[in-house]
């Protein structure tokens, strides 16, 4: 009797205290405020200018047309920062140029993508005063070579024409104003018996460079060889050669060809003997090529990053009639 007086009452089990005990427990959880909480793609499509303000929205939104200008806008801030460097490292502007043809053969390729810096800097000890170019007849005694052989390559305009299509040879050596160069410093094997008097550029009417490609046979000062200019004087040169990137230069040559030579026209041919090549220009990191591409501008942004400042450079090819 006493035993099942002494029972719990019906209600009084330890099961209502661990009850009680998990009420009491439950409201003191913290839960994540609605800040803290991750957003999901249905709260950034909620996202709005009244509520977030212009900036907020304009990086969170998932509207189409935002996603694709802010891709867009990111791309050419990438090529943008990328030829600002390029630009403080070489000094001008563009500071890359695509080889349209193979007369620098075979240390330059048709298609190859040519760094090139001001011609004052990174000057070897032999430079020819006042230029910073190393010429091959120097680079030859002080062991100065560039891309293969001795001496620069530079990148210049024919005749300091502002209308020709630049020129990227090497620089062979240089000559005074006067100077009787066919005479004094070319070399027999690609002048062969020919005098000053039988060159229209000798003697020189000006100091200069005297230049070649490195797979033609004559000078480009001689009439009927390279590049047809007069002596290179120091101030058409636009650029000195670097480093060559194989292969990357049809990018911007590619886009020459689709356009048929809109952007600039080609240099026309005076003689059936050469081959004068098309190059474009582009100074701007936006340009056709950033118009191509899939997705939502990511390979605009790269295409556009692979041929950022791509100036116009030829190699003035040389075939057989």
């Amino acid at each position: 009797m006493s035993g099942s007086s002494s029972g719990d009452l019906p209600g009084d089990s330890g099961d209502d205290g661990r009850e009680n005990e998990d009420r009491s427990a439950g409201p003191s959880q913290t839960q994540p405020s609605p800040e803290e909480r991750p957003r999901s793609s249905a709260d950034a499509e909620a996202v709005t200018i009244e509520d977030d303000g212009v900036l907020r929205w304009f990086l969170e939104t998932d509207d189409e047309t935002v996603v694709m200008t802010r891709d867009v806008l990111s791309s050419v801030a990438i090529v943008a920062v990328v030829g600002l460097l390029l630009f403080g490292i070489s000094g001008i502007w563009p500071p890359l140029v695509a080889v349209e043809s193979g007369s620098m053969e075979p240390n330059m390729q048709r298609g190859d993508l040519i760094f090139v810096v001001d011609d004052g800097r990174y000057a070897g000890d032999a430079a020819v005063a006042g230029t910073g170019v190393v010429t091959m007849e120097r680079g030859q005694e002080t062991g100065h070579d560039k891309f293969g052989n001795p001496g620069d390559v530079i990148v210049y305009r024919p005749d300091g024409s502002q209308l020709q299509t630049p020129v990227i040879h090497r620089a062979h050596f240089w000559v005074e104003e006067g100077e009787h160069w066919v005479d004094t410093k070319a070399s027999e094997e690609i002048v062969g018996d020919a005098t000053c008097t039988e060159v229209a550029t000798c003697p020189a009417e000006h100091a200069g460079f005297v230049t070649k490609g490195d797979a033609n046979r004559g000078y480009d000062q001689l009439s009927r060889s390279g590049a047809r200019t007069d002596v290179v004087k120091p101030e058409w040169v636009t650029g000195k050669a670097m480093f060559r990137i194989p292969w990357l230069g049809h990018v911007r040559l590619t886009f020459d060809e689709l356009l048929g030579g809109m952007l600039v026209p080609t240099t026309p041919s005076s003689s059936p003997v050469y081959e004068p090549a098309s190059v474009t220009q582009t100074a701007t990191p936006a340009g056709p090529e950033t118009t191509s591409g899939g997705g939502r501008g990511e390979f605009a942004g790269a295409a556009a990053l692979a041929a950022t400042g791509a100036g116009a450079a030829v190699a003035v090819d040389r075939s057989r009639p």
